[in-house]
């Protein structure tokens, strides 16, 4: 009886080592960067995004000023769409691209405005890798 608790066992084993990563791999990876304000900058993460969600870029426009951005993976069915949102304690109207290739949401022509002695300077993630 043992031995064949061992093989169920072992059976199960190579069912979790073989199987499941086939199914959980292979789904588009695409860049987060949390929602950010005005002149903020971080470096994206790589996500790994669930089955049947593509890669965007939100852009959240307080008036018509660019305010906020963020991306990552989100479900087709939101691509285009334009909704409210409250960060921070004030609304702003977040709108969303998306795209479905491999990291195609790089975010290096995406910009944050910020208002520096009363003049726009706009700042990139790319800009800033560069040193520039």
């Amino acid at each position: 009886m043992t031995t064949r608790a061992s093989m169920r066992q072992l059976l199960h084993v190579a069912v979790f080592f073989f199987l499941v990563p086939s199914v959980l791999c292979g789904n588009l990876r695409c860049h987060f960067r949390p929602i950010l304000g005005k002149g903020e900058i971080i470096d994206p993460l790589v996500t790994e995004c669930p089955p049947d969600e593509v890669c965007y870029n939100a852009v959240g426009r307080y008036g018509t000023s660019i305010a906020l951005t963020a991306s990552g993976c989100m479900p087709k069915r939101d691509c285009g769409l334009e909704r409210d949102h409250n960060f921070k304690g004030v609304f702003y109207k977040m709108s969303y691209t998306c795209c479905d290739r491999p990291l195609c949401n790089t975010g290096k022509d995406h910009h944050v405005p910020a208002v520096l002695f009363g003049r726009e300077r706009r700042q990139s993630v790319h800009a800033e890798e560069s040193g520039a």
